[in-house]
C-alpha cells in the first residue's frame, strides 16, 4: 500500500444529530481511511483546518451492513470513524459552522 497523505485520511464528515450535539463540546466526528492511525488523523485535522489543536482522537472501526438481495446476502464495505476533541483554545471547524 502507498503511503497515505493527510488530504487521503479524512474522507468526510458525519452528520448525524448525535455528532451534532457534540459540537458544543468539540468533538467532531468524521469518516476517515481505514488504515489511518490517530497520529495521521491528527495531522490531517491540523493540516487541513487552519487554527485547530487537537487534544486527543478515538477511533472505532465499522463492520459493513448486511444486505440482501433475493437469496443472496452479502455486506456493505467496512468503515472507519474518528472522534476528534479540539483544544479549549483551539478554532471551531468551519465546515461546521452553518450546519
Amino acid at each position: 500500500m502507498a503511503a497515505i497523505l493527510y488530504y487521503d485520511v479524512i474522507l468526510k464528515p458525519v452528520i448525524t444529530e448525535k455528532s451534532m450535539a457534540g459540537m458544543g463540546e468539540k468533538k467532531y466526528t468524521f469518516l476517515v481511511h481505514p488504515e489511518a492511525n490517530k497520529t495521521m488523523i491528527k495531522e490531517a485535522v491540523e493540516k487541513m483546518f487552519e487554527g485547530t489543536k487537537v487534544a486527543r482522537v478515538n477511533t472505532m472501526n465499522m463492520d459493513g451492513k448486511k444486505k440482501r438481495r433475493g437469496m443472496n446476502v452479502g455486506r456493505t464495505a467496512k468503515t472507519k470513524k474518528a472522534i476528534v476533541w479540539l483544544t479549549e483554545d483551539s478554532k471551531e471547524i468551519e465546515i461546521f459552522a452553518g450546519l
